[in-house]
């Protein structure tokens, strides 16, 4: 049997989380903090440390905010200059950064309830700005969706998969999120989303973002947020909502031409149609030999799908090709749900859930910005990996803090090389 030695000296098993600490307070501290305003003047916590101690518990493989004080609390600490507070501080906080709903009835007199979180949007397109991953004056391509979240939350509602949950809108540029507005479960996708991209595109332009190119699903084919898309991006592309009028023009269209995206064959087409008076658009029309072999009361032997767009000038392959790229955008929800506690939110009411959602879509998108200046390959890792994996391969590292020469310096236990040259390089 091997003989076991016990050591009382004070290591940390999440040695890799000390150099991404400081990375974290040298980034974005002063811009947190100069966004939401100084919470305190003495020796309470900053909303600077209160998000850099959430952020430790996702980065530290926690599921839960209340990881943070049954688990890590003794070891985040053993930093000798940078503070974590306690899962109840984290939730205090939540509650005061909370911004009021919004309530809109529609036509039928039914409220709904809108959490728009103005300042924490503008906090967190403050932070891509501040890491350098959106940069003044470029131009981007902005993807739109909404995503259902299931809670049995005190006012949680009813949505139309069978579940209580929110329904937050959702901005992606690349693999960032760029902005969150929630809404009750039960909204109609379509229920003033206008509002919530004129909010979302004002925030661009004040920060002085060009939106190049955007696209949506068939939630967004509605006369008035086409509209407003349109005063705001050079082209769009929405997917274009089945309309049984637009059937004869597509049955009577010739020259169909034959393309193989993603290694099945389409027939693709387009042409100009005037959806709502006096505004013409393009409609590329894709469509596919039904495999059954079945015809369908409405499209005959072919399944069609079309693409609303304001490009005249690609090809129709090109433009089905781009708006395809937008179905990897569900990696960021998915990405959120299992990694950064989207599928466990911590609060009972709508607008400190929100607050939440914004919080962990600041860390993710600052651990974006971490795997994009690490060397991921010497640790096994890869640009795309999920959080999880950083852990195992980064985080997960026995280390120590000792005082030499009137200086802590962070002794890591490890025969990889590429510790010590990351921290001094890059996270020094």
């Amino acid at each position: 049997m091997a003989k076991v030695a016990i050591k009382s000296e004070k290591l940390s098993p999440f040695g890799g989380i000390f150099p991404i600490m400081e990375q974290f307070d040298s980034k974005l501290s002063s811009v947190i903090d100069s966004t939401l305003g100084m919470r305190c003047r003495l020796y309470g916590y900053q909303y600077s440390e209160i998000i850099r101690s959430l952020m430790s518990v996702y980065f530290c493989g926690g599921s839960c905010i209340e990881d943070v004080t049954t688990h890590l609390m003794y070891h985040l600490s053993l930093h000798p200059t940078l503070r974590t507070c306690s899962a109840d501080t984290i939730l205090r906080a939540i509650k005061e950064l909370t911004q009021d709903n919004i309530s809109y009835t529609s036509d039928t007199g039914k409220t709904y309830d809108f959490n728009t979180a103005d300042k924490l949007n503008t906090l967190l397109l403050n932070c891509l700005l501040s890491t350098g991953q959106l940069k003044e004056g470029e131009g981007y391509d902005v993807d739109f969706d909404h995503q259902f979240i299931e809670a049995e939350k005190y006012d949680a509602k009813p949505t139309y998969k069978k579940f209580l949950g929110y329904r937050p809108g959702v901005a992606v540029i690349g693999d960032l999120i760029v902005g969150i507005e929630n809404s009750d479960g039960n909204t109609n996708v379509r229920f003033h989303q206008k509002d919530t991209l004129k909010r979302f595109f004002e925030r661009f332009e004040q920060n002085k973002l060009i939106i190049n190119r955007f696209r949506a699903d068939c939630g967004s084919c509605s006369e008035e947020i086409v509209e407003e898309i349109a005063k705001h991006c050079k082209t769009f592309y929405i997917r274009a909502n089945r309309c049984s009028s637009l059937y004869n023009d597509i049955f009577t269209l010739r020259g169909w031409k034959k393309v193989e995206l993603g290694g099945i064959e389409f027939e693709l087409a387009s042409i100009l149609i005037e959806k709502w008076k006096g505004k013409a658009y393009r409609l590329v029309i894709q469509r596919q030999k039904r495999i059954d072999g079945e015809l369908d009361l409405w499209e005959g032997e072919y399944t069609y799908r079309c693409i609303l767009t304001n490009d005249y000038e690609s090809s129709e392959k090109e433009i089905v090709e781009f708006y395809n790229l937008r179905g990897g955008k569900e990696r960021i929800f998915d990405d959120m749900n299992n990694g950064f506690g989207w599928n466990r939110l911590p609060k009972s009411f709508m607008g400190e859930n929100t607050v939440f959602l914004l919080l962990t879509a600041l860390i993710r998108n600052f651990y974006k910005f971490i795997m994009a200046r690490l060397d991921v390959k010497r640790f096994g890792l890869k640009a795309t990996s999920r959080i999880k994996a950083f852990v195992f391969k980064f985080i997960s590292v026995p280390a120590k803090w000792v005082r030499t020469s009137r200086q802590y310096v962070l002794n890591i236990y490890s025969c990889n090389n590429a510790y010590a040259d990351v921290f001094q390089n890059d996270f020094g």
